[in-house]
């Protein structure tokens, strides 16, 4: 009896350990055969991918050398960069699985929608990066420059890739949206190396207009912040209902603007009221009869 049981295991033994073999054997020839038929592609997938990240590197660094001459702003160089490298990268794992076998097709389709996606969450964020990229670009200011846009008016202390940082003239700070300061009308003070100031001081019907042209003249040809070329000039502007308006233009150096238009207007003030010349003020007379 004994000798039957042990012959029964020994059976069932030899019988899994053969079926076993046979399992075995079969996965080793699908192997086999996978590796033969796929060597081929993996072999030049996994060439292509390092002879591809090779190259994006090579790309960014030529690609920062040639902002980095060009002195481009190093924020918005940095992110054009890993834009274009981030999207180098996108394609060359799109290409390496394409020459794997599989469909690139799913891929494309499932990049264009997070593309879509991202652009309209951020539609704002993006026409503001786009005007920062524009006002970079084309230089309508620079950090320093006073500027006058959107309703406020500072000097521009940063040029973001979003915003543009203004500080007013009482030290506040003011962020503008870059989308809505590239697309609307910029007044740049400091453009130019000189600027005029248009002032306009009435004297009454009853002044010598002749004198009081020659006195404001005078004024500002004293001034040591008056430029001489061009010269300033003394014009009558207009015939008003209680007053002859008169147009008085001195040119200043930028850095020497403000403090010339205080003196001339002060000292032009003095001066009339010194020589006898009226500068009307509104006053109503009050008759009361009984």
């Amino acid at each position: 009896m004994q000798a039957l049981i042990t012959l029964i295991i020994k059976a069932f033994f030899m019988n899994f350990i053969s079926i076993n073999t046979d399992i075995l054997t079969n996965y080793w020839e699908y192997i086999s055969t996978v590796l033969r038929d796929y060597s081929p592609r993996l072999f030049s997938a996994a060439l292509l991918f390092l002879i591809g990240w090779w190259t994006i590197k090579f790309i960014k660094k030529i690609i920062v050398g040639i902002m980095t001459k060009r002195e481009m702003e190093p924020t918005l160089s940095k992110f054009l960069a890993d834009i274009l490298i981030w999207t180098l990268k996108i394609l060359l794992f799109v290409t390496v699985i394409s020459r794997l076998g599989v469909e690139n097709s799913s891929f494309v389709a499932i990049i264009g929608a997070a593309g879509l996606a991202i652009g309209l969450s951020l539609q704002g964020s993006l026409s503001n990066f786009a005007g920062g990229v524009l006002i970079i670009m084309f230089k309508p200011f620079k950090v320093g420059d006073f500027i006058e846009a959107q309703g406020v008016s500072g000097t521009v202390k940063q040029i973001q890739i979003f915003v543009t940082q203004l500080a007013t003239v009482d030290n506040q700070t003011i962020f503008v949206p870059n989308g809505s300061l590239s697309n609307g009308t910029i007044i740049n003070y400091s453009f130019a190396t000189t600027r005029r100031a248009d002032l306009t001081i009435g004297i009454s019907y009853g002044s010598d207009i002749k004198k009081a042209k020659e006195i404001a003249l005078n004024v500002m040809m004293a001034h040591p912040m008056v430029l001489k070329d061009p010269a300033p000039m003394v014009l009558v502007r207009e015939l008003a209902d209680s007053s002859i308006n008169l147009a008085v233009r001195p040119w200043a150096k930028i850095e020497d603007f403000f403090v010339m238009r205080s003196d001339i207007l002060e000292q032009i003030k003095t001066s009339f009221d010194t020589n006898g010349i009226e500068i009307p003020f509104p006053q109503r007379d009050v008759h009361i009869k009984s």
